[in-house]
């Protein structure tokens, strides 16, 4: 028989926290503190697995379910002294999710659950407090409805605005218990109304619906888009934790509130959060009412003249803190805890591995293993290698004339500037159209993560900093701006008031500092921050732990400056052919390619020399001393054609030749399948000059550089889409015929080797032969995954999207490597070319070559290096580093 329950409460628990797979992680989290004896209200957690039985047989939850959560609700009663469904002393329940990986705000919620019109009555007597028996009977009725029944919430926020208006109130804390009721009233009436059905009175009905339906919100729309963003699995299904309810909104000795240990966005060892007073906690995170700090710094460093947590509640705040550096040092990193305080009482609801920026994680990290609480190579894994291109958002230039609109509180650092958009539908259709936008909202919610996604920052007027904004803001790394309560939105005619009346519409351009608060009028002048302090300190012990090299694709000076100072250690791939699209350079080309002969070709490709050996010798120059691989002409030779007839025709005044001349010779040139076709290494073998004179234009720049600098050039040729040994060994015999005509005219020797791109399945079964001629192999990825799954990476995206929908590919394999398919190819040419020449230098130079799970495998399949685009560097450092830490471990 499966065990589907496990408990905790009491100082004692069924699971710990190593059980997350099992338990999920709000639940081994809950039973790992109820194990080390801290306050932690008395509950149970139902499986992951059941979810997934769940969705596996039609909704229907195991039989054998029922009997277990009955026991653990008995536990629980005795551990409260209440009873669930009682007429006195009633014991209430929340119903929470709690997946593996962290999902804030994806799943649903139940508070509250097991109220009605009879232990209403009862929970009011046991507490002295019928308004709060009241007001807790509307919050269930309300998440019930929309999280069980289906009712928008909406619904009900109008009802309660209109009685509030009606009664003349400002604040929900307002209202009577005579009035609550009322509302209650109104809410019951209008659920019978809409669904023809009264709201449920039986406890035991209200438990079984909410268990369905939280697990049921593992399959909603913003949890499937959480899940594709963030990689999560389908199949890992979520945990249900069915808890103890206590009481945050109680009276002013009764309060609510989320924390960290350390601050999430900068990383210093502060405590960091907030609470409100006579509160539960879906109010914190909605941003309904304005937090007030839990520590005085905190107080003083807003601004804000509500007393802190620190000074309100003393003793309560002295045992919190306490708490909170228990936790940190049990599980050694930073905690992200929710709390209660019922009528003085502490209760711990939740701890986690709390969400960082990407500087914070830094800080964090770094100071553990100064504080001895971990080791450098923990610290090297904490870090989420993709995490890392946050550091490489600008901020604004302090040079800069800052017109403020507004301001709030900093919830994610980095600075955007972008449209106005007030919907996640217009976030996501400007992203479509290549526009950068602002999400502006109220308030966010779950529903908006796709617009949240596409946005290139977020601004709410309301919330504080551990609002759905500000969380999700931060874990996805982008700027966010939260409670600027002196702006106003007006989504009805989509207009933002700042200060001083200042109107903006939708389609203006703002910009918003995530590291200030501050909100700006216009587009204003970027910074690129400085990649020193904890990044350096982390980055060493990365390049200190990792085997494999990193290197750059870069086509230009301008790139690869930027990536030896991101810390490349040289060029794994350089492309020629983007040299030849600006001005004159593309004039000789056009020459070239529309030259009847070869003396015209020739003529031509002169005109071209002088511009390739010119930037050949300046990227020489820059990585000196590291090696550079240099990619012959690869594209077929249409793409550097005019394609329209107005570009025809100017093309064809420049060169002077008639239009129809110039139609006739591009028609000509045509292919049906030009990436299959004349191109690549056919190219070299058809037009031999073109080969001469790219190779000429190297070996020059080569000698010139190792004058420029003093030190040799390391060199690489890069034959790309060899299919056939002999293919190499046309293309060989032109650079080494090259080779020796510079020797001889320079009087220099030059070391280099020659290469090739396995970029086709042939060569990659056939790369013992290949080896015999090529020094080194490369890995192009890009086109070794299109031409193992005959598709071509310009139009998957039309299709990849629906098959990850429908869980036929569970990652786009242009993003992420193949392993099964290309990653045995690739596996199977590694083997068999080192079989014939054991020193074959391996790389690979794709796009996978910046992405961590691809890094994980070259690391496994023993390459050499892997080569990225230059602000992807970082990332691969890093994950080269974990990958070669994991493995050593396995």
């Amino acid at each position: 028989m499966s065990k589907w329950v496990y408990r905790f409460g009491g100082g004692e628990a069924e699971g710990r926290a190593a059980d997350v797979e099992r338990l999920g992680g709000k639940g081994a989290h809950l039973a790992e503190m109820a194990s080390l004896g801290l306050p932690v209200p008395p509950g149970l957690t139902i499986i992951c697995d059941a979810c997934t039985h769940y969705f596996h047989n039609q909704k229907t939850l195991p039989e054998d379910l029922k009997p277990e959560v009955l026991q653990g609700i008995a536990a629980m009663e005795q551990l409260t002294g209440r009873v669930f469904g009682g007429r006195s002393r009633p014991l209430l329940l929340s119903v929470r999710s709690g997946a593996r990986a962290s999902m804030p705000g994806m799943m649903d919620t139940v508070l509250n659950l097991g109220l009605n019109d009879e232990t209403v009555q009862a929970l009011g007597h046991d507490a002295g407090d019928a308004r709060f028996a009241w007001d807790s009977y509307r919050r269930f009725i309300q998440m019930y409805a929309d999280v069980v029944m289906g009712l928008d919430h909406e619904i009900f926020e109008e009802i309660l605005e209109d009685e509030k208006a009606r009664l003349g109130h400002d604040y929900d804390t307002e209202l009577s218990a005579v009035e609550w009721q009322h509302v209650v009233g109104l809410y019951k009436q209008m659920i019978k109304e809409e669904l023809g059905e009264g709201f449920p009175q039986d406890p035991h009905v209200q438990l079984w619906k909410a268990i369905a339906a939280v697990f049921s919100s593992w399959m909603n729309h913003r949890a499937i888009t959480f899940r594709m963003l963030h990689r999560i699995p389908e199949e890992w299904g979520t945990a249900v934790n069915v808890q103890a309810m206590v009481f945050g909104n109680l009276g002013s000795s009764s309060a609510t509130g989320v924390a960290f240990t350390r601050n999430p966005s900068t990383g210093d060892k502060s405590l960091y959060g907030e609470f409100l007073v006579n509160a539960q906690g879906e109010d914190v995170v909605a941003g309904i009412r304005t937090p007030q700090s839990i520590t005085e710094e905190g107080r003083l460093a807003s601004g804000s003249d509500k007393p802190s947590m620190e000074k309100l509640m003393p003793e309560t705040f002295k045992e919190f803190r306490q708490i909170c550096e228990r936790l940190e040092a049990h599980y050694r990193d930073m905690q992200d805890v929710e709390f209660t305080v019922q009528q003085g009482k502490l209760w711990m609801l939740q701890t986690r591995c709390g969400k960082r920026t990407t500087r914070a994680a830094l800080k964090v990290a770094v100071d553990m293993v100064e504080e001895g609480l971990i080791s450098q190579e923990e610290a090297v894994c904490r870090i989420e290698p993709a995490s890392l291109d946050q550091l490489l958002h600008p901020t604004i230039d302090p040079r800069v004339e800052r017109h403020v609109l507004g301001a709030g509180l900093p919830a994610s650092p980095g600075a955007a500037t972008g449209e106005i958009v007030f919907t996640p539908e217009q976030a996501v259709d400007a992203e479509e159209e290549g526009r950068k936008v602002i999400l502006v909202r109220i308030e966010t919610s779950p529903e908006d993560i796709h617009g949240m996604h596409a946005a290139q920052g977020i601004l709410t007027t309301r919330g504080g900093m551990t609002s759905h904004a500000a969380v999700v803001a931060r874990g996805m790394g982008i700027p966010c701006v939260v409670g600027a309560g002196s702006m106003r939105v007006d989504l009805r005619n989509e207009v933002l008031t700042g200060v001083g009346g200042v109107t903006l519409r939708r389609g203006d351009v703002i910009t918003i500092d995530g590291s200030s608060g501050q909100v700006l009028k216009g587009a204003v002048s970027m910074i690129q921050p400085a990649l020193s302090g904890d990044f350096g300190k982390l980055m060493v012990w990365a390049d200190g732990t990792r085997r494999m090299a990193v290197r750059t694709n870069a086509d230009t000076p301008q790139d690869a400056r930027a990536a030896r100072s991101f810390g490349a250690e040289g060029i794994g791939l350089c492309r020629t052919e983007h040299m030849f699209f600006e001005g004159e350079r593309i004039h000789a080309m056009r020459e070239m390619i529309l030259a009847e002969d070869e003396t015209g070709r020739r003529a031509a490709l002169a005109k071209l020399l002088p511009f390739q050996r010119s930037d050949f010798t300046e990227i020489f120059s820059i990585m000196h001393g590291l090696p550079v691989t240099i990619r012959l002409l690869d594209p077929p030779l249409h793409e550097f054609l005019p394609k329209t007839e107005a570009e025809i025709a100017d093309v064809a005044r420049a060169m002077d030749m008639p239009p129809a001349f110039l139609a006739r010779r591009i028609d000509a040139l045509h292919e049906f399948n030009p990436m299959l076709g004349h191109r690549g290494c056919r190219l070299a073998i058809s037009y031999p000059e073109i080969a001469e004179i790219q190779a000429r234009a190297i070996f020059e720049a080569a000698v010139a550089a190792a004058k420029e600098t003093g030190e040799p050039v390391e060199l690489e040729i890069l034959v790309p889409l060899v299919g056939l040994r002999a293919e190499l060994d046309y293309v060989k015999g032109v650079i080494d015929r090259v080779a020796d005509q510079v020797t001889q005219e320079t009087g220099r020797n030059i070391a280099y080797q020659a290469g090739t791109m396995i970029e086709l399945p042939r060569a990659a079964l056939r790369a013992h032969v290949i080896a015999e001629t090529a020094e080194f192999f490369s890995f192009g990825t890009n086109d070794l995954t299109q031409t193992t799954f005959g598709i071509s990476r310009d139009d998957a995206a039309s299709f990849i999207p629906t098959y990850q929908r429908k869980g036929i590919i569970e990652h786009d394999p242009f993003v992420s490597l193949d392993f099964d398919g290309v990653g045995e190819l690739i596996q199977i040419a590694a083997e068999r070319g080192r079989r014939t020449r054991k020193d074959l230098k391996l790389g690979i130079c794709g796009e996978h070559g910046g992405d961590p799970a691809s890094i994980r495998f070259c690391e496994h399949a023993d390459l050499d290096y892997v080569s990225c685009s230059p602000f992807r560097v970082p990332i691969a450092r890093l994950a080269a580093a974990q990958a070669a830490i994991e493995r050593r471990k396995t």
